[in-house]
């Protein structure tokens, strides 16, 4: 390998002798920035420069986007061994240093630039091999069908990538070849010589070449010849004469079907039809539909008919196409069509002008208010009488002939709001017929209802004796509405003589405190007034009593042994003794279970809820 490498660089060196590159300066010289410029494809193993060094440098080293073509050799001579491709790199930044017998660089490095030069090596491409254009019929000459785009990698804005466009063949040649161009540079296809019908050939294919100054690519278009919009629809006849139909014929019957036809090509938006009723359903009543396949309209019904309203219409039809005309060509007479639709009377039951009346009153209204009106009309202009069903509080009453709404008895808010009832209104004479609408009374919150305890309180007691002042929670309610903060109770004793053994005091809207002053109290049943306030407009006031025991306590639970009060024992008191004793005892294990299971978690008498009262005990 070694004595190989040595005869390829004697050979390189013969060679670089041999073709003048020895000469200093033009293609030797010392190391230092240069730029060569080279063409791509030539034959490998061309000399591109010499560089020299000083001593100490014995040897040289290139760096840089080699792209493992270019070698320098020990004595300098740089050269690439591979054909250089500029669509591949059009430029390689190399660097060249001079090492010293250790490797080290004692000179560099310095940069050294290779530009590659362009070749026409590449051909021009098309973006796809076929394309596809179309044309309407009757379309002037000039009018573009499309561009057609190739691609040339060769180096840009060179005569090596400057392309040529032109059509080769065109098939058929009805009515006449050459009927397209392209543009020679920008390769637009248009319409050359005159115009074409979609009657005499409804496709062409041209064979398209694009070409550079060495090399030529073909591609295939394919052009449609598209109808255009130049018939009009026409009706099969005119007046489809007279259609009688009762005034409760039913929504989305078919009552009539229509026909028009157009000679454009079918099924396209020059021949489809759509029927538009452009005179006589102001209302729109009525209308058309269309089969896509057969361009058959159906006409139908979409609101109710009235005769009261529309007894005779004279209905016109137009024909149109979604596709516009061509310039010069106008509907006319043939598209148009009409008919005359009789509508019969039919007794029809009242018609309410809406379906649900709303009124609002206050809860407090006097009786004999007028809280609410109702309207109803007649189609036939019959008289009217209201009634009115479902009041099952016997709250309201109507007048029969205009339907105003009266109050007859106390409203009430909290036993029911809105209050909904019915309203019928029934055709005087006739049929009789009827029909129903809801009337709904919202009825407006007034403080009508005094505060009361949110429950049953019984059962309060105090273990006797007292061993300290004792106190207990309660919570007050009403049945008015609230705004959203709630409440705002304010408590006090219902009777000045309590207030030497109680006081109450407030919690926060809903809830109090009820405490006793002392410890001296007896052991019976003592009934506590509370006086409750609930602010409001007008303010209402309520005076609740709270029974609370003194009485002994075992575990936790008031005893009061039978025959208490007489101190006489009996054979029955002692039966009650006993049945009491063993009542007690399961109560005693009651609550001890219940005190195991509470003891892992107390709430602060604060924060209780008021429907959890509890007895505190001395």
């Amino acid at each position: 390998m070694i004595l190989q490498a040595h005869l390829h660089s004697l050979c390189l060196l013969m060679l670089y002798l041999a073709t003048g590159y020895g000469q200093e300066g033009k293609f030797s010289g010392p190391l230092k920035p240069m730029t060569f410029s080279i063409y791509e494809g030539q034959e490998p193993s061309q000399i591109i420069f010499q560089f020299k060094a000083n001593p100490p440098a014995v040897t040289f080293e290139l760096t840089g986007e080699t792209d493992n073509i270019f070698v320098i050799e020990r004595e300098g001579l740089l050269y690439y061994n591979r054909a250089l491709d500029r669509e591949t790199r059009s430029t390689h930044n190399l660097q060249v240093a001079a090492l010293d017998a250790n490797g080290i660089i004692v000179e560099g490095p310095v940069p050294i630039t290779i530009k590659v030069k362009d070749i026409n090596d590449n051909r021009p491409t098309f973006l796809q091999s076929k394309y596809e254009g179309s044309v309407r019929q009757n379309s002037r000459p000039g009018n573009s069908i499309g561009t057609l785009t190739a691609h040339d990698r060769d180096e840009e804005n060179t005569a090596n990538s400057f392309l040529n466009y032109r059509i080769v063949e065109q098939t058929p040649k009805l009515p006449m070849d050459g009927l397209f161009l392209i543009q020679t540079y920008a390769g637009m296809l248009q319409l050359a010589k005159q115009s074409l019908k979609k009657q005499d050939t409804p496709q062409y294919n041209l064979t398209i070449e694009v070409s550079d100054k060495d090399f030529k690519t073909l591609c295939f278009v394919q052009i449609n010849v598209i109808d255009i919009n130049d018939q009009i629809p026409i009706f099969e006849k005119s007046d489809y004469g007279n259609l009688t139909l009762a005034e409760d014929t039913n929504i989305g019957s078919t009552i009539l079907t229509i026909q028009a036809t157009d000679a454009d090509e079918p099924f396209t938006g020059s021949s489809k039809i759509l029927y538009h009723i452009i005179k006589g359903d102001s209302e729109g009543r009525l209308g058309v539909d269309t089969d896509p396949h057969t361009n058959t309209g159906y006409v139908i019904i979409k609101k109710p008919l009235d005769f009261e309203t529309a007894a005779v219409s004279n209905i016109v039809f137009k024909a149109e196409n979604p596709e516009p005309l061509v310039f010069g060509v106008k509907y006319n007479a043939s598209s148009f069509a009409k008919f005359t639709l009789i509508v019969t009377d039919v007794n029809e039951a009242p018609q309410f002008s809406q379906h649900v009346f709303q009124a609002k009153v206050s809860e407090d209204v006097a009786i004999g208010t007028k809280v609410g009106n109702v309207t109803a009309k007649d189609p036939e202009g019959l008289d009217i009488s209201y009634s009115l069903r479902g009041d099952t509080r016997g709250w309201l009453k109507i007048d029969h002939v205009t339907g105003e709404i009266f109050s007859v008895a106390p409203l009430d808010r909290e036993a029911g709001s809105p209050y909904r009832v019915q309203v019928v209104a029934t055709e005087v004479g006739g049929s009789s017929l009827s029909s129903v609408s809801e009337f709904h009374l919202i009825l407006m919150d007034v403080n009508d209802n005094p505060p009361r305890l949110a429950k049953d309180y019984t059962g309060l007691f105090f273990c006797h004796p007292l061993s300290a002042p004792g106190s207990l929670i309660f919570e007050a309610t009403d049945d008015d509405q609230h705004l959203f903060r709630g409440p705002h109770f304010t408590f006090s004793l219902g009777s000045g003589s309590l207030q030497n053994d109680w006081e109450v005091s407030k919690i926060n809207g809903t809830h109090a405190r009820l405490s006793t002053r002392h410890t001296e109290f007896e052991e019976r049943e003592y009934v506590v007034l509370i006086r409750i306030n609930d602010g409001g407009r007008p303010p209402l006031e309520g005076i609740v009593s709270l029974p609370v025991t003194f009485c002994s306590c075992v575990e936790g639970s008031c005893f009061r042994p039978a025959g208490h009060q007489t101190g006489i024992p009996t054979v029955g008191m002692a039966v009650g003794i006993l049945l009491t004793t063993l009542l007690v005892i399961g109560i005693i294990l009651a609550v001890v279970f219940i005190r195991i299971k509470k003891d892992k978690g107390k709430d602060n008498v604060e924060s209780a809820q008021a429907s959890e009262v509890k007895p505190l005990r001395s």
